[in-house]
Parts: C-alpha cells; sequence; structure tokens
C-alpha cells in the first residue's frame, strides 16, 4: 500500500509539472516538461542524498570522530533491524534533524551541532530514532522526490514570468495561462508536498518511539526542538525551502499552524500523541514530565548505553524492550484500558 502511495503521487507531481509547462509553452511546453520530470526523478533516485546533505552543508562523521553520536546510530539502527546508515553532523545552532537516502541500504541521517549540544543522551537517541523510522518506511526518497519536483514547478513558475509572454510560445491560454504558471502552480506542489510530510510525521513519531522504547523521551526532545527552531535561524534551510519538510521540526520561520499550510504538524499534538502512546505502554521516563531525574551519588561513575564509561555493575538498559507488547495496557489484558491515537 505504501508503494502504491508514493508511485500514485510521484504520478501527481509528474502531472502537475506537465500541466505547468502546457500552460507556458503548449504541447511543446508539456512534452518538455515531461522529459525534465523524467530526467529529475531518475537524478533524484539515484544522487537525492547526495544534494541534500551538500546543500545543508552536511559532513559525515564516525566512532572515532563523534564515538557518542555514532554509538546512538548504531545501537538504534540494531534494534529497529536496519543496516547502519552513514552519519552526518549540520553546522548550525539551531537544534534539528533528517534522513535521506532512495532505501535503507543507502540511507543517511543528519542531527545538528545545536541538536547534540543542547538535548540529553536519551533525547538524541529518540530523535534519531524517529529519522530511522523514516528509513524503515522508505519515506526518505518519497520526500525528496516531492522537495525535488515542488522546488521545480517554482523554478518554471518563474521562467513563466519572464518567457511566458511571448506570442510565439504556443501557450493556448496566454496571459491567464501565465498568470496560473505562475501563482496557482507552485501554491498547488507546496501543498502537496505539506500534505507528505504531516501524513508521514505522525507514523514516524510511532515507530521512533517504539524503536527507542520511550515515547516521552522524544515528546521531551520534540519540545526542545521547537522552541530552539522558533529562536535561532537556520540559513541553510531559509535558502532552500523545499527541503523544510525533511526535518523533525521546520526549520523555517513563521511557520507554527497545523492546517492545510504548514510543512509539519503542530509539535503540541505530536507531544499529546506521544503523552498518551506512554500511558498506554507504562512509560515512566521522567524526561517529557519535566522532572529532574534522581541525582547520582558522588562516588558513582556515570554510565549508560550510550557509550559512556561501564559502571561494576551495569545499569538496566533504558533501551530494552518493555515487558508490555506496543499497544497492551501494563496493567490489564490485551485489549484492556483506553485506546490512543496509534491504536
Amino acid at each position: 500500500m505504501n508503494t502504491l502511495r508514493t508511485a500514485m503521487l510521484l504520478a501527481a507531481m509528474t502531472a502537475l509539472f506537465m500541466g505547468v509547462g502546457f500552460l507556458i509553452g503548449g504541447t511543446g511546453g508539456m512534452m518538455i516538461a515531461l522529459l525534465f520530470a523524467a530526467g529529475m526523478n531518475l537524478f533524484s533516485y539515484w544522487n537525492a542524498d547526495k544534494m541534500v546533505l551538500s546543500m545543508n552543508g552536511a559532513f559525515e562523521v564516525d566512532e572515532r570522530s563523534d564515538p557518542r553520536y555514532y554509538r546512538i546510530v548504531q545501537g538504534l539502527a540494531r534494534r529497529a533491524d536496519l543496516p547502519m546508515p552513514r552519519v552526518y553532523k549540520i553546522d548550525t545552532p539551531q537544534p534539528n534533524a533528517f534522513a535521506t537516502g532512495r532505501n535503507p541500504e543507502n540511507a543517511a541521517v543528519a542531527a545538528s551541532t545545536g541538536l547534540l549540544q543542547q538535548l540529553s543522551d536519551e533525547e538524541v537517541a529518540a530523535v534519531m530514532a524517529h529519522e530511522l523510522a523514516h528509513v524503515q518506511h522508505r519515506d526518505t526518497l518519497t520526500m525528496t522526490i516531492v522537495a525535488t519536483l515542488a522546488g521545480a514547478i517554482s523554478m518554471l513558475g518563474n521562467f513563466a514570468f519572464f518567457f511566458g509572454g511571448n506570442r510565439d510560445n504556443n501557450n493556448p491560454f496566454g496571459f491567464v495561462g501565465v498568470l496560473v504558471a505562475m501563482l496557482v502552480a507552485p501554491f498547488a506542489a507546496m501543498i502537496v508536498q505539506m500534505a507528505v510530510s504531516r501524513t508521514r510525521e505522525y507514523e514516524a513519531d510511532r515507530r521512533g518511539a517504539e524503536i527507542c522504547g520511550h515515547p516521552l523521551w522524544l515528546a521531551s526532545a520534540l519540545g526542545k526542538i521547537a522552541r530552539g527552531a522558533e529562536r535561532i535561524p537556520n540559513p541553510d534551510a531559509e535558502r532552500n525551502p523545499a527541503m523544510a519538510h525533511l526535518f523533525i521540526i521546520n526549520p523555517l520561520h513563521g511557520e507554527r499552524m497545523d492546517n492545510l499550510f504548514s510543512t509539519h504538524p503542530n509539535t503540541e499534538n505530536r507531544i499529546a500523541a506521544l503523552r498518551q502512546m506512554a500511558r498506554e505502554v507504562g512509560d515512566a521516563s521522567p524526561a517529557a514530565r519535566r522532572e529532574a531525574p534522581a541525582p547520582s551519588q558522588p562516588d558513582e561513575p556515570q554510565a549508560g548505553p550510550w557509550g559512556k564509561p561501564a559502571q561494576s555493575t551495569p545499569p538496566a538498559d533504558p533501551m530494552r524492550p518493555k515487558p508490555n507488547p506496543w499497544g497492551r495496557n501494563p496493567t490489564g489484558p490485551r485489549g484492556a484500558g483506553p485506546k490512543g491515537p496509534w491504536s
């Protein structure tokens, strides 16, 4: 079903691209747009990850250059039964992250330096689990191709402004067609692009919470990232707004409403859904309840699942699945208790 929806979406975007070409240059313009769209789809399939990473100034890291971050992703990929993705960092103080790649075997995840500095290990793990969920659902290819076509349709709208008024361009609708190409077509592409992101973010939240084992870790991380994105600009994302829906939180300023014109669902709605999921699975993590964890003893070395020094007695692994399976009421039999948005 996911493959069918992806194929229908790409067909719709290609048809929209051809329609813009027809409005600008008639039948000849439509054929040129078809060839251009086919070429862009092929290019995006093989080079989407390189293009997105380059546009955001990402650089690759390994276990030696950033052991904490690399080991978090490595442990999560193992839990999700995914191949180890390439791991990148983005040099920006805005906390954010995204995933890209045409399939799980050729995937890459990227986190900003601001995210790695401002979030705890558990919250970083939850964010990267969300990105691995996109990889597992094969969302990364679709979202990148849609972003590429949306940017190209906007570019055609700009071409219409400069070349659409030529009497010899075989435009059957004249100035009206040029006006539609300039205004309506990019707007329609933007709506399709936003719809793709919004419908997939909730599912990635749910699956990411399952991978990391704690919905409240992700709820806490989303709150911090949203507040950081409001205060701290991301110049690379501002220069390439068609890529905004790839990030876990909208990196652009001024789009915060949970409606047709937002690239992401409302953060508070996402947090509420994760809290409901946490109640169902019995997650008592203090992170998203804004409670400070119990302080450690002065003579007790810090330890955890993310590559810190080990204790003589290994601590309980917070990444270990809970004894209750997902969707089961922790205090009763299967099916007991209220159902949440993930049921």
